[in-house]
């Protein structure tokens, strides 16, 4: 998940110039709405790359456990601290 959106983040800018040069060749500038709907666009792409990479991060000095059977049970795979 996080990779699409760093290829979102990646791509915007690009597609939104081929936006405003089509919407600019039939009517002028893009109106203020439409660059105040791709600024929120971006912000939003922003801050789920943001949320996104720390919400499960591990420590720096945490090593992973894989998950595993436990008792007839899975264990989910967490930060082991050495």
């Amino acid at each position: 998940m996080l990779r699409l959106v760093e290829l979102a983040l990646f791509l915007a800018p690009f597609a939104f110039f081929i936006i405003w040069r089509a919407v600019g060749k039939r009517s002028g500038p893009p109106s203020l709405g439409l660059v105040v709907g791709a600024g929120c666009v971006l912000l939003a792409l922003a801050g789920a790359l943001v949320w996104l990479s720390e919400d499960r991060a591990l420590p720096p000095d945490a090593a992973y456990a894989p998950a595993r059977f436990e008792n007839g049970r899975i264990v989910a795979g967490h930060a082991a601290h050495p």
